[in-house]
Formats: structure tokens, C-alpha cells, sequence
């Protein structure tokens, strides 16, 4: 039910995108109605983790086994395997598919805060897409930077870095991941400061829109289109 709660609103989030609607403003409609709530209706850039993916497959499979076509689940896996590739998508759509030698700044890894598991995570998906598009990662995580090491070994293409702040570094441009609280309140200067372009593709919403464009930042999030700075 919950993995079903988040494939619905990334639905929805999807199609606001496209009709011009800020899905936020629809979560807070929804969620205000007590039969619905708050929990779990959060669009973001998918579910991961050892449960929710684990366990709608489960589902699916004992459906085939005694021949019944569990639809519903079967869409509840399939929009959180396009919701996976979401940032991927909009990070090569705004570098016009071109990013051999580009460098994405990336705060996150674990799938989701305060644990350092990586099972299923959305970064794991946005990382390898990047590197057999040529881009190379900055990342941070502050639970999963051994964990990501276990995974993924050495590599020339990816960069674990000892804080936030130095993930940033002539990045072309940051993306979040993971809504870990450290990065909820940055230092927005300093981004701009460190990066090559003022940039921020943010998977987890947790930045406002308006603020962004102020603060001279082209964002990207989920079910809210693109903010252009404000000139």
C-alpha cells in the first residue's frame, strides 16, 4: 500500500509537469482530506530500500503463479522504474544529451535518510546512466560513502567526497538524491560559488521554487517544471 501511495503521486507528479501544475500544491489538497493524510504522498525520484521493491514483486509473482494479472501492482513497479530514470531524463535534456565530461554533483546515495542502505536506490540509477553517458559524479552521502565503495570499487569516474561542500566543486551542476536534513538549509552562496552553472535538479522537492529563482538558480524538481532565475 505505501509503494502504491508513492507510484500514485509520482503519477500525478508527472502529469502536473505537463499540465503546468505545481504537484505539491496538489499534495497539500490531497493530503488534507483525514481519510488520505500526509504519509507517504510525497513524489520524489522513486522507492528503493530492501522492502517496498522486494515485496511488490513478491506479490506480482504469486499473482502469475495462480493465474491472475495483478495490474495494479504491476503499474505500481513500473512507474517507480521510470520514476528512477526522472533526474537522468531532465539532467540530459537540459545539457542537450551531451554530457561526456560533464560533472553532476551528487548529495545522496543511500535510498533514503538515515541509514546507509543502497539497496534499490535511486542514486544507483542516476549514477550509471551518467557514466555510460560520459559524466563523471562528485557524491556525498553521510551514511553510504562505504557502502558505495563495497558497491562500485574504484573508479575514475566517481569521486566520494568528505562533505557537501566539496562534492560541489566545478561541478556543472548539483543534484539531490536523498532528503537528508543537512541538505535541506545550504549555503546557497556558496553553491553558486562552486559550481559552474547555477544548477540545481532536486529529486526530493525539498527546496522552494520561488526561492530558487531569487537566488539566480535554473531548478528542477519533481511535478514542478523548471524555474528560471529571476533576471
Amino acid at each position: 500500500m505505501l509503494a502504491t501511495k508513492i507510484s500514485f503521486m509520482n503519477e500525478l507528479a508527472n502529469m502536473a509537469e505537463k499540465l503546468g501544475a505545481d504537484i505539491e500544491q496538489v499534495r497539500i489538497g490531497i493530503g488534507s482530506d483525514p481519510r488520505i493524510g500526509y504519509h507517504f504522498i510525497y513524489p520524489g525520484c522513486g522507492y528503493g530500500g530492501s522492502c517496498f521493491p522486494k515485496d511488490v514483486q513478491a506479490l506480482e509473482r504469486t499473482a502469475r503463479q495462480i493465474g491472475y494479472q495483478a495490474s495494479l501492482l504491476e503499474a505500481v513497479e513500473a512507474v517507480n522504474k521510470f520514476q528512477k530514470q526522472r533526474l537522468f531524463t531532465k539532467i540530459v535534456d537540459h545539457f542537450d544529451s551531451d554530457l561526456k565530461g560533464k560533472t553532476i554533483a551528487l548529495w545522496g546515495l543511500a535510498f533514503k535518510p538515515n541509514t546507509d542502505d543502497m539497496r534499490e536506490a535511486p542514486s544507483r540509477t542516476l549514477m550509471e546512466a551518467l557514466w555510460q553517458q560520459g559524466a563523471r559524479v562528485q557524491a556525498f552521502d553521510p551514511e553510504a560513502m562505504e557502502e558505495t565503495t563495497r558497491i562500485y570499487g574504484q573508479r575514475d569516474d566517481l569521486v566520494l567526497c568528505d562533505s557537501p561542500e566539496a562534492a560541489l566543486e566545478n561541478a556543472d551542476a548539483l543534484t539531490v538524491a536523498t532528503e537528508w536534513k543537512v541538505f535541506r538549509s545550504p549555503n546557497f552562496d556558496h553553491i553558486k560559488q562552486s559550481l559552474k552553472q547555477p544548477i540545481i535538479f532536486d529529486g526530493r522537492n525539498i527546496y522552494d521554487p520561488t526561492m530558487m529563482a531569487q537566488l539566480g538558480f535554473t531548478y528542477y524538481a519533481i511535478g514542478r517544471g523548471i524555474t528560471q532565475p529571476v533576471i
